[in-house]
């Protein structure tokens, strides 16, 4: 007999649990009860007390078997039924499927590390996989299959396969596909408009024929785990800008552009600018895509058109910072006026395009100094760290003092910012007659000749003593060919302008005031800062390798500067600093001094 539970109506559609009715072997038989008319019940049924404990019973068993077939669906991290190269992982917690997966790699090994032909177009050859970074993720794939699937009936009864993830360094993987590629590889020739003069130059835009890293990664990693030859798509690439859109560009803006000077109006006055300040700074920058933008670069402007712009531009003013009775003393800046530069490239490309009405507005806005009195008041300068003395003969009359007093000058006051490099070159500018500088002899081509700015190589060791007893950092100098008894060995630097600069970096958290001052026979050079270290000390080691000068006869005359000659040598100096009573940095200089030869005025003995 089959039941469906004790009672159901006729509407009701719920599902029901199918079971089939038992009895237990040592129960004895029912006896119905006689009903009210002594007669049995109806049909002699079960009592119901029976029939109820029929289906818990059968119902309880049924249920037992869904859970326990639920809980072997379950069992593990990794639903069942779930393949990683063909190994069976399902089931099994992740420690466990790891450890199945690496089993199977090793397996593979040989197959895994075997050579992977690859095609680049027309080339083929031969990578290692280990050279370019292919390998499985382990844990990676199987976290992947236990993110798989997990649907209860497909757990029961699915099956799924699940892909390795396979690591590739792109980077390794396109320095081997570049070197298979040779030269069939053809970067894109990338758009240009650039400017002769004020005639318009142009490079037109080519294709090029490269591969796509993510695609050729994706190829590699696909054939590696088929162990099948690969073949690596090559893909030909536009830029962005046209050939017909750049000479639309050249003809609508880059022609017209430089055709006449445009007037710059404001509240101050005008200035014109002509053609070539706007052939100098209208520029046209290709992106990694080789689209072509115009755009006018404002300080290549400011540079083009120089000094016309002191006739509408008031500059700002930092402040300063003098010794004054042996202590700072900052004196104010003063804010300025200048072109409001966000605007005027904007407002000037507007108009370069146009034949006529080729004016633009320009606002002047203040502008405050870059270095204001609180924020020097607050850079720690406040007492002098170290101070260096050269000496000079001819006082004052003579041109090479002169020179030596005007560096000074120019130097003096300078402000170095923490982080900041200082640069000699880059502070004065070209040394000639224009700025003040003097005739007198200096070092060309390993003899004395007269020459614009002699001298100032001797404040520039000045300065680079200074700032070396200051323990700051080196950044470039370069010892004279030759030694002179006024410097200190291998502790000095000459200069010449352009090709041989001083420079030295603040390394400090401190600002550094550089002071100058000279007398008729004496330059001196302070730096004021916060002081840090201890000491600063020179260890030299010994001179050796010493050579003697030779005797040259030159043809008299205003050029030849008569020397005695000095004898060549190389030797080591150590810059030793102390910070809180022990060495913190042992630094080692070293320089060949040549012998200098003695220059002789005048012709041979015979």
């Amino acid at each position: 007999m089959t039941l469906y539970g004790d009672k159901h109506p006729p509407a009701d559609d719920r599902p029901t649990v199918l079971v089939t009715a038992v009895t237990w072997p040592d129960e004895p038989e029912a006896v119905t009860p006689p009903t009210a008319t002594g007669g049995p019940d109806n049909g002699g049924r079960r009592p119901r007390r029976v029939r109820m404990l029929v289906a818990t019973g059968v119902t309880g068993g049924v249920l037992a078997a869904v859970a326990g077939a639920g809980a072997w669906a379950y069992a593990g991290d990794v639903p069942r039924g779930t393949s990683v190269l063909g190994t069976e992982l399902g089931g099994r917690s992740r420690g466990a499927a790891d450890r199945e997966l690496r089993a199977e790699l090793d397996r593979r090994a040989a197959a895994l590390a075997a050579p992977l032909r690859i095609t680049v177009g027309e080339r083929t050859a031969e990578i290692k996989p280990a050279d370019v970074g292919l390998g499985v993720d382990v844990v990676a794939t199987v976290a992947a299959a236990a993110e798989a699937d997990a649907h209860p009936v497909s757990r029961l009864v699915g099956s799924r396969t699940v892909d390795p993830v396979v690591t590739i360094d792109t980077d390794r993987l396109d320095a081997a596909l570049r070197t298979v590629l040779g030269d069939q590889v053809r970067p894109m020739t990338m758009p240009a408009i650039t400017y002769q003069g004020t005639t318009p130059k142009v490079v037109r835009p080519k294709p090029g024929l490269a591969f796509d890293t993510q695609r050729s990664a994706e190829a590699v990693r696909t054939g590696w785990l088929a162990g099948t030859p690969v073949t690596v798509p090559l893909v030909e690439s536009q830029p962005a800008t046209t050939a017909e859109e750049l000479d639309r560009l050249v003809g609508e803006l880059a022609k017209p552009a430089v055709a006449a000077p445009v007037t710059l109006r404001t509240d101050r006055g005008s200035v014109r600018v002509p053609p070539a300040a706007i052939a100098k700074s209208l520029r046209f920058t290709a992106d990694k895509a080789g689209k072509l933008t115009p755009a006018v670069d404002v300080k290549r402007l400011r540079a083009a058109l120089g000094d016309s712009l002191n006739a509408i531009e008031v500059p700002p003013k930092d402040a300063s910072m003098t010794i004054a009775g042996g202590r700072p003393k900052v004196t104010d800046g003063r804010a300025g006026q200048q072109l409001d530069t966000a605007t005027l490239g904007r407002d000037l490309l507007a108009v370069l395009p146009k034949s006529d009405g080729r004016e633009v507005t320009g606002e002047l806005k203040p502008t405050p100094p870059e270095l204001t009195a609180e924020k020097l008041a607050g850079l720690g300068i406040k007492e002098r760290v170290s101070t260096f003395t050269t000496r000079f003969t001819g006082g004052m009359a003579s041109s090479r003092s002169q020179n030596i007093a005007t560096i000074a000058k120019e130097v003096d006051g300078t402000i170095v910012l923490p982080g900041k490099t200082f640069s000699l070159n880059g502070h004065t500018g070209e040394r000639g007659y224009a700025q003040g500088y003097r005739d007198a002899p200096v070092i060309l081509d390993g003899k004395l000749v007269p020459g614009v700015g002699g001298g100032t190589s001797q404040f520039t060791t000045t300065l680079f003593n200074a700032t070396y007893y200051a323990g700051l950092e080196d950044v470039e100098h370069k010892p004279h060919s030759y030694w002179f008894d006024r410097y200190p060995a291998v502790i000095e630097s000459t200069i010449f302008w352009p090709s041989l600069d001083f420079k030295f970096r603040n390394n400090t958290d401190h600002g550094l005031l550089i002071d100058t001052s000279y007398t008729s026979s004496s330059v001196t050079v302070s730096i004021w800062s916060t002081k840090i270290y201890d000491s600063v000390k020179t260890e030299y080691g010994p001179r050796r390798n010493i050579t003697t000068p030779k005797v040259i006869h030159l043809e008299p005359g205003p050029s030849c500067i008569p020397s005695n000659g000095i004898n060549g040598f190389a030797q080591d100096a150590f810059r030793v600093i102390k910070k809180g009573g022990v060495v913190v940095k042992r630094e080692k200089f070293t320089w060949r001094y040549d012998a200098e030869p003695r220059y002789v005025c005048g012709p041979k003995p015979s």
